[in-house]
């Protein structure tokens, strides 16, 4: 039995951290049944029927089950039109295929969060030599770092006053960097001084991992396009697959001839048997993601009681996203706490991960994944990139009792080894 083989110090200060972390779980508790509130509001506006469950195939012609998934996104994310697919494969891809509809050549974007999350950098053209990356189409990239995790907001402005840039970017979550997630209200900020000199420049944000954390999303606060995975919040646990683009009905649109064909657009493109999971799973996402927070929260109480360096966020602090990262100092270390978590999943419990190289990364990748879909992320899983000064990040849990027996069972191997 899992309990019987946790350490019996790590049990003792698992019951501190229930009466410590009282107030952090009503807060959690609270935004959770706001963010429900506001998903089956949009199901019940869109009048959602069990026959919109129907598998449509081949060019997909006429699916209200889709039109209707769609629609409940674009409601749930504050926007104006939204694309939620099947054949968008991850966040990354999302990404990409936003940023290709929108940027043509001698077009300049410019990232406003410093160096972009790794999978990204091989698409921008940052390093390898894809004749598919931006800058191989002629898409000039710039950057502003960020100053103390806060945008440098005097630098944005005198560069955007120039009007010759089309996009800018922002991640919300913290990637692989060392930099705390951007809340809301710091994008809301940004997005203001960027209205005052530019009304015309694209504001896009990477929406990964930060969906129904806070009451409201990018779009409600000015952004005009966000994009985000299925297997992290929005699928709840649930969907196996996909994507989504939210935003302005104008973008919408080109993203979606993008993805399908000039004068297809959204008309087409099957979801096959897939559009019950996508219901299913944003109906169920705000409980998958208030278990994930939870989970992360006593995983940072335990972290911090037990000594380990840099853990953030710290688990009383204001949260944004999914994401907890604690500083392990040495591969070992790095390789002893993966194995951990992956020894303490439902699935592959058994396997022993290692670094090893991983398409799309310019590092070696560590990465504990036992989840019931390769890759969910909002199932419990930690990664990092085999670097100094050896940074694991964790996210998810589909559910709390099981992200806590996960987190104590890791601790305790961790402490053996």
């Amino acid at each position: 039995m899992v309990l019987d083989e946790i350490d019996h110090e790590l049990l003792l200060l698992a019951k501190e951290a229930d009466e410590a972390l009282q107030d952090e779980y009503k807060k959690i508790e609270a935004q959770s049944l706001k963010a429900s509130n506001k998903v089956l509001s949009a199901f019940i506006a869109n009048s959602v029927s069990y026959s919109d469950f129907a598998d449509v195939n081949g060019y997909g012609d006429f699916d209200p089950g889709r039109d209707k998934i769609e629609n409940i996104f674009a409601r749930v994310l504050g926007a104006q039109d939204a694309l939620v697919r099947p054949q968008i494969m991850s966040g990354t891809n999302a990404i990409y295929l936003t940023l290709s509809a929108l940027l043509k050549y001698g077009d300049t974007m410019i990232s406003l969060t410093g160096d972009p999350y790794d999978s990204l950098q091989e698409m921008i053209g940052l390093f390898g030599s894809s004749s598919q990356s931006l800058k191989a189409h002629g898409v000039k990239y710039e950057q502003i770092d960020l100053i103390n995790n806060e945008f440098d907001e005097a630098k944005i402005v005198e560069r955007l006053k120039r009007n010759d840039v089309k996009l800018v970017e922002i991640q919300r979550s913290k990637g692989y960097s060392h930099r705390k997630s951007l809340t809301i209200s710091r994008i809301a900020s940004v997005i203001r001084k960027i209205r005052e000199v530019n009304k015309d420049v694209i504001i896009m944000v990477d929406n990964c991992y930060g969906e129904l954390v806070e009451e409201k999303e990018p779009c409600e606060v000015g952004a005009n396009i966000c994009v985000g995975s299925l297997m992290k919040n929005l699928g709840g646990g649930i969907a196996q697959t996909g994507g989504y683009v939210a935003g302005d009905e104008n973008l919408i649109k080109m993203v979606a001839e993008r993805l399908t064909a000039p004068g297809i657009g959204k008309s087409q493109g099957a979801n096959f048997n897939k559009n019950n999971e996508f219901f299913k799973g944003i109906f169920m996402a705000p409980n998958a993601v208030k278990n994930a927070l939870k989970t992360q929260v006593f995983a940072s109480y335990m972290l911090e009681k037990l000594g380990f360096k840099n853990v953030s966020p710290r688990y009383d602090e204001e949260r944004t996203d999914i994401i907890q990262t604690v500083e392990l100092g040495t591969l070992e270390n790095l390789t002893n706490f993966a194995q951990g978590i992956q020894s303490a999943s439902p699935i592959d419990s058994f396997v022993r991960v290692m670094a090893a190289p991983m398409a799309g990364y310019p590092f070696d990748e560590i990465m504990a994944a036992g989840s019931f879909t390769q890759g969910s992320t909002i199932e419990l899983s930690a990664d990092a990139p085999a670097i100094a000064p050896y940074t694991l990040y964790m996210q998810g849990g589909l559910s709390f009792e099981y992200g806590r027996l996960s987190i104590l069972l890791a601790l305790s191997k961790v402490k053996k080894a």
